[in-house]
């Protein structure tokens, strides 16, 4: 069996999408994924699944969601080695100690157009930073994520053409909390 975390999209943000997370892990487990545990009220749970496709794994997690509660947030699923991954490009590592809450993770369905993103003005939003990984989009803000248009201007013009991609972001706290979570023996702990 092997680890998940599973990242939905636009729950429990600004009052839509409402899933409470003991709904959410009933339907995690009617689809027989085990070790199913849950990191805050915003769309993220960590499942042991003895399936290896990590996209099949999202849509019957979608689907299940349709089905049980009637709502088809979209799920993007990512190993334990992807967070790594993640964690290791992170291009502001400062800013991973010091204010991890201002240090947010885009995270991608499908990969970045190489060409869009060699395209985007580094200095698009100053104070705030971006850089591109494999799939993920790091946004580093100088004073507050609901203020700036960070995300907004990067991610429109990296995703150019292309509405079939689908974005969901978590702070730096939370990305290093599922990939410890997905690092464990036990989902739960």
């Amino acid at each position: 069996m092997a680890k998940y975390a599973a990242l939905l999209r636009g729950v429990n943000v600004g009052g839509h999408g409402t899933i409470a997370m003991t709904d959410l892990r009933r339907v995690l487990e009617s689809l027989g994924h085990t070790e199913v545990s849950t990191y805050l009220q915003s769309g993220n749970a960590v499942v042991s699944s003895d399936d290896d496709d990590p996209e099949r794994i999202g849509r019957r997690i979608e689907e299940g969601l349709e089905r049980d509660l009637g709502l088809r947030p979209s799920v993007l699923i990512r190993t334990g080695a992807e967070l790594a991954t993640v964690i290791a490009g992170n291009p502001f590592p400062q800013a991973a100690i010091e204010q991890p809450k201002l240090l947010h993770v885009a995270f991608l369905s499908a990969p970045p157009d190489p060409e869009l993103a060699a395209a985007i003005d580094p200095g698009i939003c100053p104070p705030d930073e971006f850089g591109i990984g494999d799939r993920a989009v790091y946004l580093r803000y100088a004073v507050s994520s609901g203020r700036s248009k960070l995300a907004d201007l990067v991610l429109r013009q990296l995703l150019r053409g292309r509405p079939e991609v689908t974005v969901t972001a978590r702070n730096w706290n939370t990305v290093e909390a599922l990939a410890a979570k997905l690092a464990s023996p036990s989902a739960s702990a």
